[in-house]
């Protein structure tokens, strides 16, 4: 999500209008439009303002959650060539750094055997093509990492 979209959506989620921050910041209704639409960007004191005005911190504000739904959106928009061509490890490595390293320090060829004796499994036991093997075999991984993280 970009910083517009953040902000318009705390925004919402406090029931107030432009018009009302615009008031409560010293600044004009078309700024927080702007702000909201990515034409500028707010400073970091008019940033803070707003954060605490919808009751977040400035992290919160920044990074603020989208609704299901728009995620939803976003899966559902993304065809399969666009999927193919994303590189996920890289691009979830950026914010997850160990993605990257592992690489250099897992003995990979052991996990992948184990791994490819699993999706096999799952593929003659209940038919699965590779692709429905792989998803289930991936949320059974992280269902049981959900479970010990209680």
């Amino acid at each position: 999500m970009n910083l517009g979209n953040s902000l318009f959506h705390a925004r919402k989620k406090c029931g107030l209008s432009q018009e009302t921050v615009a008031e409560k910041l010293g600044v004009s209704r078309q700024t927080i439009s702007k702000w909201e639409s990515n034409e500028t960007v707010p400073d970091i004191y008019q940033s803070k303002k707003m954060a605490n005005l919808y009751h977040i911190s400035l992290d919160e504000l920044i990074a603020f959650d989208v609704e299901l739904s728009e995620i939803q959106e976003v899966i559902d928009r993304t065809d399969e060539k666009n999927t193919e061509k994303i590189d996920w490890t890289s691009a979830w490595g950026k914010k997850y750094p160990i993605l990257i390293q592992y690489q250099k320090e897992v003995n990979i060829p052991n996990y992948a055997h184990r791994i490819n004796l699993m999706l096999n499994e799952l593929k003659q036991e209940y038919h699965y093509n590779e692709q429905d093997a792989m998803l289930v075999l991936k949320d059974i991984l992280y269902q049981t990492w959900k479970a010990r993280k209680k």
